[in-house]
């Protein structure tokens, strides 16, 4: 009953493709859930961009612009 050293090392080299390609997706699906639960830009960000290209953001815009970002990223998910 001796196992032949190419199939142990086949075996090895199986679990790691599998382990490399679980990871990758495992990853994947967190940071995707990550990035919908903590947006890049909070309306802060935005509030000082918008000045800083001279214009005087109201509460209502920002709301807005923060509504058309959530939907653009639910619509590129749903992709």
């Amino acid at each position: 009953m001796t196992i032949g050293i190419g199939f142990v090392i086949l075996i090895a080299v199986l679990a790691l493709a599998l382990g490399l390609v679980a990871g990758f997706f495992l990853a994947r699906n967190s940071m995707k859930n990550y990035l919908a639960k903590n947006p890049p830009i909070s309306e802060e960000m935005m509030k000082s961009m918008m000045m800083s290209m001279g214009q005087k953001p109201s509460q209502k815009k920002l709301n807005q612009m923060m509504a058309q970002m959530k939907q653009q990223s639910a619509q590129s998910q749903k992709k």
